[in-house]
């Protein structure tokens, strides 16, 4: 099954218009700087966690490089989720002169 793939200017556009981003990073990884907006659900977790994710809209995959999110997103569309990877990932995101949130730490 081929799985979607966009970039990040596309992702930028769709999550103007309210698209749902998923980071499948660690905790450590996302606490460090993510995409504003994005929701955290790590790798390991994904198949327990299949209720993050939207059984209606599009899920937007996004990992560090581009390569885990598209191992979530393989998994996720063998379960019927329509899914999107991220080409790229955070790293692209921040490469393109992008804002990431920082989370604080205690």
């Amino acid at each position: 099954m081929a799985i979607t793939e966009i970039d990040v200017d596309e992702l930028a556009a769709r999550l103007d218009g309210g698209a749902r981003l998923i980071d499948v990073r660690q905790p450590d990884e996302f606490t460090a700087g993510h995409i504003p907006g994005a929701t955290l659900v790590p790798l390991a977790e994904v198949p327990e966690r299949l209720d993050a994710f939207s059984p209606t809209e599009t899920n937007y995959l996004v990992c560090r490089s581009g390569a885990r999110s598209m191992r979530a997103a393989e998994l996720l569309a063998d379960r019927g989720f329509d899914v999107v990877n991220v080409i790229g990932g955070t790293l692209a995101w921040q490469d393109s002169g992008r804002p990431t949130e920082v989370e604080p730490t205690s």
